[in-house]
């Protein structure tokens, strides 16, 4: 898949901007103090699903309803953020959503998934397990597959890329955390059809390694298990045309442990007040590892979603 172009994302910014209105980039001066770098914030924790997901779903969902106006409804698997953004942004075209999710998913992205009208299924073990029955019952059921990884949904997700960097220049490195694809490569899209510079440096959990284990071999490398408290993370078979695009656009791939991501979680409640779910706190946990590069730098860290259930919360705030 090539990149995505400037026209392509200023296309899907018009139909992001019919729902949504642009979210903040904050710089917070504690995170700078923390990290020994000037921090600027992407706060795609405040959107309608407290998730930069919503961007890609709306895209995909009003250009399906468009090319496919007899169209019965769709289907895709997720661990939460996607499936929110699917479901909200077919009822608001008026199609049926089917989400399958793995068993012992986020409780509460599973209520928020049916609270926009989804049905909710639950199969499988893990994500990988989850999307695989997602397409069986796409073919028996006769639904629009919605892949976790497909350019329009890059097409969206890219617009919060285009705010960020148009917004605050001269950003040395964005950090961002890499689920199935679309975020970072909506980042490296954005930052191309601008002409910038800006280095990408994509983190992934060490407990779910397979993207970073991908840039490293130059060819998609699967694991055998995801098992991160972070779900938007927790992904073991990764996307080829994603890997082909980090492959030349990004920077580097660090792992990062499950104690990293939770310290991340802790900082970001106490020097912001924000919440911060696994992924959504990874970029910083990446700063965070790599400090003394990074020192005097300007930064930007994608706070891609907030959505950790009160549970984990409790484990990430209870930390010294």
């Amino acid at each position: 898949m090539p990149l995505i172009t400037r026209n392509e994302l200023e296309t899907g910014a018009e139909i992001v901007y019919r729902h949504m209105a642009p979210t903040a980039q904050i710089h917070w001066p504690l995170l700078s103090e923390r990290t020994g770098a000037e921090v600027w914030v992407k706060h795609e924790n405040q959107t309608s699903i407290g998730a930069f997901k919503i961007r890609g779903g709306l895209v995909y969902m009003t250009r399906l309803k468009k090319d496919q106006p007899d169209c019965p409804g769709v289907v895709t698997a997720t661990r939460g953020n996607h499936g929110q953004s699917v479901a909200l942004a077919a009822a608001k075209v008026g199609l049926e959503a089917t989400i399958l999710v793995p068993y012992g998913n986020n409780l509460e992205k599973n209520a928020a998934m049916r609270a926009f009208g989804a049905e909710l299924i639950e199969h499988g073990d893990d994500f990988q397990e989850a999307h695989e029955y997602a397409a069986e019952l796409g073919q028996e059921r006769g639904l629009h597959i919605i892949p976790p990884f497909h350019a329009r949904l890059v097409q969206g997700v890219g617009t919060y890329a285009i705010e960020f960097l148009s917004t605050v220049h001269d950003l040395d490195t964005v950090y961002v955390p890499i689920g199935q694809g679309s975020g970072i490569c909506g980042l490296i899209s954005a930052r191309d059809a601008l002409g910038m510079r800006t280095e990408v440096v994509g983190v992934v959990a060490e407990n779910a390694p397979c993207y970073a284990l991908s840039f490293k071999s130059g060819v998609p490398v699967s694991t055998n298990s995801s098992d991160t408290l972070a779900d938007g993370m927790a992904c073991r078979v990764p996307v080829k045309e994603a890997v082909d695009i980090i492959q030349t656009g990004a920077e580097r791939v660090l792992t990062l442990s499950e104690d990293e991501l939770l310290n991340a979680m802790n900082f970001y409640y106490t020097d912001t007040h924000n919440a911060a779910e696994g992924a959504g706190a990874a970029p910083l946990a990446g700063l965070i590892k790599e400090r003394d590069r990074m020192a005097g730098k300007k930064v930007g860290l994608i706070l891609s979603g907030g959505n950790a259930d009160k549970a984990l919360f409790v484990r990430a705030l209870s930390r010294s």
